[in-house]
C-alpha cells in the first residue's frame, strides 16, 4: 500500500489527489502479443462471458432485444426493472415521445411517464423474453425496488440481479418509518447472484464484499447522462476509485479464497478507456452511451440517466448522442468510426497484445503513468480538423 500524500486545502482541511482516465497511460513491458492470443474471457456469478464489457440497465440502453444480441455476442445486457419496459405493455410508443420531446418539455415528461406504475406482471414478461430466446437475463433495480420485485424477477427466471443506486452501502440510516433493505439479508435470501453498486471506495466495497455481493460496482457521477456531480458535489474520477476498489476485492480474495469481479461503472466511451479501466484493476466494464449510439438500441439516439425520473430534482439529463452504427460495429467491428467509439473488443485485444497481457490479470498488471498531455500531444491536426482524438 503507497503511502498517502495529502495536500493541504486549508487549516483543516487536507485531500488525496485522484485521477480520471484522461490523465494516465498504459506502458508497454518487455514482450508483447499477437492479439489473437489475448483472452478477454471472465466471470461473474457463475456465468462466463466472452467480453469484459457490459450494457448499462438504461431505457436508452438495454430491452429485451439488445440483452438478447448482447448474450449471443459473448457480452451482457441489463435491463431496468423500473423504466419503460416494465411500466408499459407496448414500450414503443413511451420511447417514441421521449425521443419527440423538446429540451424545455423533458423533465416534466419523464416525471409524467415514469409515475405510471411497475406491473410485476411485465417483469415476469420482459426476463420470460430474454430467456425464451437464449439470452442472458441480468436485471437491476434501486434498493427500494430490490425489496418490491427481487423474488418475482429470481422466480421468472433471472440469472443476475443488479441492484444500483447513485451511492449504495451496507450501513444506511433511514426515518423510523422507513425500513432499509438489508443488503446482506438480500443477497443471502436470493436463490440467484446479487451484484451491488455503486461505490467508489476501498472500505465500501469490502462491506459489500462480506455482504454477499457477487459483483461491485464502481462509479459515481461520470456518466455521460448523469449530472450527480454537478447537483450533489459528490464523487472520485474513475481511474482513482477503481484502483482503491480493487484493490479491496484483492484483499478479500486473500482473505476469504472469494474472487469477487469489480466493475468499472459510467463515464467510458473509448476503446482506450475500456483498456485503462481494466489496467487499472476492474474485471470488467460497464457502459451506457456507448451502446445507445447503436441501431437496435430502444433509445432513438438518445440517452438518459436512470435517476432522471426523480419527482423533486431531476438528477440526470437527456443527451442526443446519435447513431453511429450496429451493435456489432461497436462492440466487435470493423469499425466504421475512427474516434475508438468502434470496436471495442478489438482495442481490448490489440491493447493486450501491444502491452503484452495474455489475459485480463495480466492487464490488471500492467505499468499505469500519469500523462495529462496524452490525449493532446501531437494532436494539432487531428484537433484542427475535427478528426479521430479531435472530435
Amino acid at each position: 500500500m503507497g503511502k498517502r500524500v495529502d495536500i493541504v486545502i486549508g487549516r483543516n482541511k487536507t485531500a488525496r489527489r485522484a485521477y480520471g482516465m484522461d490523465e494516465i497511460a498504459l506502458v508497454p513491458g518487455r514482450r508483447t502479443l499477437d492479439p489473437q492470443l489475448a483472452d478477454t474471457g471472465w466471470e461473474i456469478g457463475g456465468v462466463q462471458r466472452d467480453i469484459p464489457i457490459i450494457a448499462s440497465a438504461m431505457d436508452g440502453v438495454v430491452d429485451v432485444g439488445m440483452a438478447v444480441r448482447l448474450s449471443q455476442m459473448g457480452a451482457l445486457g441489463v435491463l431496468n426493472l423500473e423504466g419503460i419496459q416494465t411500466r408499459y405493455a407496448d414500450p414503443n410508443a413511451i420511447l417514441d415521445q421521449i425521443a419527440q420531446v423538446d429540451v424545455d418539455g423533458f423533465v416534466t415528461l419523464m416525471q409524467r411517464l415514469y409515475a405510471e406504475p411497475i406491473k410485476p406482471e411485465l417483469i415476469r414478461q420482459r426476463i420470460q423474453e430474454i430467456k425464451s430466446q437464449g439470452g442472458i437475463a441480468a436485471v437491476s433495480a434501486t434498493p427500494a425496488g430490490a425489496i418490491q420485485f427481487g423474488q418475482a424477477a429470481a422466480e421468472a427466471g433471472a440469472d443476475l440481479f443488479f441492484i444500483q443506486a447513485t451511492v449504495v452501502s451496507t450501513a444506511h440510516l433511514s426515518p423510523e418509518s422507513i425500513t432499509p433493505l438489508d443488503l446482506a439479508q438480500f443477497c443471502k435470501d436470493m436463490p440467484i447472484p446479487v451484484i451491488l453498486g455503486n461505490c467508489v471506495t476501498y472500505d465500501v466495497t469490502l462491506d459489500l464484499m462480506n455482504a454477499g455481493a457477487a459483483g461491485v460496482l464502481v462509479g459515481i457521477g461520470p456518466g455521460a447522462a448523469c449530472t450527480s456531480r454537478g447537483v450533489l458535489g459528490v464523487g472520485v474520477p474513475q481511474a482513482t476509485a477503481i484502483a482503491d476498489c480493487a484493490a479491496a476485492r484483492d484483499d478479500f480474495f486473500k482473505q476469504t479464497g472469494k474472487y469477487i469481479p469489480v466493475i468499472a461503472d459510467g463515464g467510458l466511451v473509448t476503446g482506450g478507456d475500456v483498456c485503462k479501466c481494466i489496467a487499472c484493476g476492474a474485471d470488467a466494464i460497464m457502459m451506457g452511451s456507448p451502446f445507445a449510439r447503436a441501431q437496435e438500441a430502444p433509445g432513438r439516439g438518445f440517452h438518459w440517466g436512470m435517476a432522471t425520473p426523480s419527482p423533486l430534482l431531476p438528477r440526470g439529463t437527456r443527451i442526443n448522442v446519435g447513431t453511429t452504427g450496429t451493435l456489432e460495429q461497436i462492440l466487435t467491428g470493423p469499425a466504421k468510426l475512427d474516434d475508438g467509439t468502434h470496436n471495442f473488443l478489438g482495442a481490448l485485444k490489440t491493447s493486450m497484445g501491444t502491452l503484452g497481457a495474455k489475459d485480463l490479470k495480466e492487464m490488471q498488471q500492467v505499468e499505469v503513468v500519469i500523462a495529462p498531455s496524452l490525449l493532446t500531444e501531437g494532436k494539432v491536426y487531428q484537433k484542427a480538423q475535427k478528426l479521430g482524438m479531435g472530435k
